[in-house]
């Protein structure tokens, strides 16, 4: 009796999992950034920099969308980066920026990203700033050749 009692209780249970209706594809897809803001780029590279000597990029957008959208956050990928997001809301088809700062405090090649959350919008996007920091004296010898040959 006791089996039988615990297979009754395991089907009927089954048959309520079975039972959820399935959940409609417009339920599970969710909202980019990129459907409401567009960037003109995504990706910047400084190229050769001077150790020392910040630098920085701006990032220009659109709004896409139909209504105003505000910038969340940016999130930088370390605190070498700075970014700096317009604050309150970017009317329907209007531009902003998002400027990206970099300080340049040690020698080597960088690959840094910047998170871009829209407040409402289930997915962020990523801005990316690239680029090689020179000693002064490495730097000194890349301006002096990049004269000689003017390019």
């Amino acid at each position: 009796m006791k089996k039988l009692f615990l297979f009754a209780s395991a089907v009927v249970l089954s048959l309520g999992v079975f039972a959820q209706p399935a959940q409609p594809a417009a339920a599970i897809q969710q909202k980019k950034a990129e459907d409401v803001v567009k960037f003109k780029e995504l990706a910047y590279d400084f190229g050769k920099i001077k150790q020392g000597s910040p630098v920085s990029h701006d990032f220009v957008f659109t709004n896409v969308s139909n209504s105003p959208v505000i910038i969340e956050s940016a999130i930088p990928s370390c605190g070498c980066t700075t970014p700096v997001k317009p604050e309150g809301a970017i009317q329907k088809g209007k531009d902003d920026k998002i400027s990206a700062g970099f300080n340049a405090a040690n020698a080597g090649p960088f690959n840094k990203n910047i998170t871009i959350k829209v407040a409402g919008i289930d997915l962020p996007l990523q801005l990316k700033i690239t680029g090689e920091v020179l000693s002064a004296e490495d730097y000194a010898k890349y301006t002096a050749a990049k004269n000689k040959t003017g390019k």
